[in-house]
């Protein structure tokens, strides 16, 4: 473990102490609850998996999320509330864990890079706001960011001087002390406010602490429910998984395209797996990789998953060594430390990046925009929605190139872009310029008969098949149809750099005749030749 790995983990550990509190309080457990799960989420994950910025531990999102499925049970003792949160812990976990071995990882491809950086913009800019009701002491405010910062300013009269000027100090402090990346600022935050908390009676002053945290009387075992209440958590840990994924897998992935990291979906899957039914052996929240802390993570200069384990054990520390000190911690500090660890994910830059290049600029914007106003998991789902439009609409574009070859390098480009391409007198050369598929094999196909139509010298048409590994029925069918419409006008239609599996899926089709040897070629140089030869 290197400097760096022990540095991050304390202000890892820092930040995830009052997240881990304030998170409790959002799904209604007692706050050890939160921290037992984090210290078994950060060991877990860093055992089985493969992001270095990645912190596993409970999430606003998902602790939301238990609060509203423990309010739609029967209501029972408060021993009976907990188990059941545990047992849906414990499925969430069996969820990904099949997931996993099931390889469904992959569908996580559906999300594009644009969205996943509106995505990480959007979530930032909520849990940033979401604090700000902590920082200046006003109870009784919460909804989409919109309805919290309309609330707040109606209420400025209600602010409370001390809880915002302990708030301000504490960010103050946060921000100064980031000219000093080796400094665990998360952590001399806490440190300084306990201080602060006792030397000046904050309490007494009406600024709300954390209050004591009991760990002694974690057990860890197995949920001690009857079989109809685990049929009934079956229902209710879906949506907890789905959360849980699409927090982690944002996170994880905004933060692996910024340092160029790889991440296999399907590995992540088994080790949120893992790291969940952890936390609920040991009677904890679901766990995931949040945002702010996995920013955190990161802005602390984190070199391997070894920080995760370093700040395990310095919360498990702080919890053993120092839970008396912590009972005094003031709530403004701990919304100042979450506000001060996402500072940096509210850079535009990797979004402005999109506006100068001119491309998927709207599609980042919007997902921004859905995940402030919706929430993460209607948020995530519209910006899955809006990868798979944006994806369908690019592919079902008719996107023909005219072929050339330059001089006589038998290299064969657009015309459009390189004039000085030619091609002999009664031949044209056609590449579709995606893979042909049921929404856009008409259209292309389409558009080659529009064109050849204001060629009439032309004798033999050349296809160049390379972006299409395979085809569906409706493109097998299209394809026919084009070949016997190209023989209806007196012309002659050859194959250039069609694939096995193409050739094999139109035999089997009743086009036998199409995919004869004489009319397929390997390259466009061949095709050509033959068609030369043709014209004799």
């Amino acid at each position: 473990m290197t400097g760096a790995d022990l540095l991050a983990g304390l202000s890892v550990a820092g930040l995830l102490l009052p997240e881990a509190v304030a998170y409790a309080g959002i799904g209604g457990v007692p706050p050890q609850h939160a921290v037992a799960a984090a210290v078994a989420g950060l060991v877990v994950y860093a055992a089985i998996g493969g992001s270095r910025f990645a912190v596993v531990a409970p999430t606003s999102s998902s602790a939301a999320i238990v609060a509203a499925s423990l309010a739609e049970l029967s209501p029972g003792t408060p021993e009976y509330r907990l188990a059941l949160a545990f047992g849906m812990v414990l499925l969430t976990g069996a969820y990904f864990l099949a997931a996993g071995m099931a390889r469904f990882g992959n569908l996580s491809a559906f999300i594009a890079r644009p969205v996943l950086r509106g995505f990480g913009f959007g979530l930032a800019v909520t849990i940033v706001v979401k604090q700000l009701p902590l920082l200046v002491g006003v109870a009784g405010v919460g909804g989409s960011p919109f309805l919290i910062l309309r609330e707040l300013a109606h209420r400025v009269g209600e602010w409370h001087p001390y809880s915002a000027a302990t708030g301000v100090a504490a960010l103050a402090v946060l921000f100064a002390l980031k000219r000093w990346p080796r400094i665990p600022g998360a952590f001399v935050a806490l440190v300084l406010g306990v201080a602060a908390s006792r030397a000046a009676d904050l309490p007494g002053h009406g600024v709300q602490v954390v209050g004591v945290i009991d760990i002694t009387g974690l057990v860890p075992g197995l949920p001690d429910l009857a079989r109809a209440d685990w049929a009934r958590l079956c229902a209710l840990a879906l949506p907890l998984f789905m959360i849980v994924f699409a927090e982690s897998w944002g996170s994880m992935r905004y933060f692996a395209l910024r340092h160029n990291d790889t991440l296999d979906a399907n590995r992540e899957l088994m080790a949120l797996g893992a790291a969940n039914a952890a936390a609920a052996l040991v009677q904890g929240m679901p766990v995931g990789a949040g945002f702010s802390a996995t920013a955190a993570n990161e802005a602390a200069g984190a070199a391997s998953k070894l920080a995760g384990v370093a700040a395990s054990v310095a919360l498990a520390a702080m919890m053993l060594g120092a839970g008396g000190l912590i009972a005094n911690l003031p709530e403004p500090v701990l919304a100042a430390v979450v506000i001060a660890a996402l500072a940096h994910s509210l850079d535009p830059t990797p979004l402005l990046a999109l506006w100068r290049i001119g491309r998927d600029q709207y599609v980042a914007l919007v997902a921004a925009v859905v995940v402030i106003a919706f929430g993460v998991v209607d948020g995530m789902l519209i910006a899955v929605g809006l990868s798979l439009a944006a994806a369908l609409q690019r592919f079902s574009r008719p996107q023909v190139s005219e072929l050339g070859e330059l001089g006589d390098s038998r290299n064969y480009v657009d015309r459009m872009r390189h004039p000085e391409a030619l091609t002999s007198t009664g031949i044209a050369i056609f590449r579709p310029m995606l893979p042909m598929f049921f929404a856009n094999a008409e259209l292309m196909l389409a558009e080659i008969g529009a064109r050849l139509e204001r060629q009439d010298a032309v004798q033999v048409v050349v296809l160049s098949l390379e972006e299409s590994s395979d085809l569906d029925s409706t493109a097998a069918e299209t394809l026919i149809a084009f070949d016997a419409q190209v023989k209806g006008s007196g012309r002659v239609l050859l194959f250039a750099r069609i694939k096995d599996e193409v050739r094999d899926r139109l035999a089997r089709a009743g086009a036998a005749s199409l995919v004869q040897p004489a009319r397929c070629y390997r390259s466009v140089a061949d095709a050509v030749a033959a068609a030369e030869a043709l014209l004799r």
